[in-house]
């Protein structure tokens, strides 16, 4: 490079090392970087707020929810008609009166063929007319209950299913109403026959805790409710109540093994006073026959009864636990 040059080449350098920082350094002297750093500092902090006011108006929504629920749940009222649903009959009043009226007089006239005494045949009426309908509901009930808590799992799962297959909510509990197993079956078919008439989904499903009286139909009604007002994933959400319920399920057999051996335990001594009455009573029924046939007698067997009566319910809610 000749000497002429040399001054115009080292003046290009010069102006292109001074673009070159002008370029690196004007950002940091002029505050543009501080700038952008504190608008992506805002941004940030403005999605937190908005992710925690999300949060907290979604918890808002969940409690209100669990409080409307409660306070539906606490209204409701258990009628005649009710009690039938809930046990899965499709009596109507007249029917269970009827009924109730054929056991009292059956009953009755039983006892008074076999005892001859009017007063215990009267005592054997009212028992038979108010007594055993009343047991026979109960009875239906529990068993109608268990079948639906031991199913309900399966369906809450092929809910789930449809769900993540992009099948809408209505169409999957219309599903369970045709090819679930009974009692199920019928009780989603009432949630689909309610919502057809207008009703919502969330509120049908909230009535159907009224015909099945348990946690786990109180905890589908939740899900599905504050779904509806909240939103969030509803298949995670029924996912997760699937393990609960199972989970439950384990652990109530887990406690019925664990406590069967003291079940037993209270059968026997519950049993023992009768056995060893029948055995004195046939090789010595003079002897022991001094129980009803004396005023001391009947005295002791009343107090007997009495303290076996608090024992055996003492029994029970030791043994008994709810999950």
């Amino acid at each position: 490079m000749s000497a002429a040059n040399l001054p115009l080449a080292v003046g290009l350098v010069a102006v292109a090392a001074g673009a070159v920082a002008y370029v690196a350094l004007n950002p940091l002297l002029s505050g543009e970087r501080r700038a952008e750093q504190r608008r992506r500092a805002l941004g940030q902090s403005t999605a937190a707020v908005t992710e925690r006011t999300n949060a907290a108006n979604r918890r808002e929504h969940v409690a209100k929810s669990l409080k409307e629920l409660e306070a539906k749940k606490d209204k409701t009222k258990v009628t005649l008609e009710l009690k039938i649903a809930r046990a899965g009959l499709d009596w109507s009043r007249k029917k269970y009166y009827v009924v109730s009226t054929l056991v009292a007089l059956g009953l009755g006239f039983g006892v008074l063929l076999v005892s001859g005494r009017p007063l215990v045949a009267l005592l054997a009426v009212f028992v038979g007319g108010l007594g055993v309908p009343a047991w026979i509901l109960k009875h239906l009930q529990k068993r109608r209950i268990a079948a639906f808590i031991d199913e309900l799992p399966n369906a809450i799962d092929v809910v789930v299913r449809g769900l993540k297959s992009g099948i809408p909510l209505g169409d999957c509990l219309r599903m369970i109403s045709r090819e679930a197993k009974e009692p199920l079956r019928s009780e989603f078919r009432v949630a689909n026959e309610a919502q057809a008439l207008g009703l919502p989904m969330s509120e049908a499903i909230q009535r159907m805790y009224e015909r099945v009286p348990v946690t786990e139909v109180n905890f589908f009604a939740v899900v599905i409710g504050i779904q509806a007002k909240a939103g969030g994933n509803l298949s995670e959400a029924l996912g997760n109540l699937s393990r609960v319920l199972r989970e439950r399920k384990k652990m109530a057999g887990k406690i019925a093994a664990m406590s069967m051996e003291a079940k037993v335990s209270a059968a026997i001594i519950a049993a023992l006073p009768f056995i060893v009455a029948f055995t004195t009573y046939l090789s010595s029924p003079d002897y022991i026959s001094l129980l009803w046939t004396t005023a001391i007698g009947k005295i002791a067997l009343a107090a007997s009864a009495l303290w076996m009566g608090l024992g055996i319910a003492m029994m029970r809610k030791m043994i008994n636990f709810d999950v």
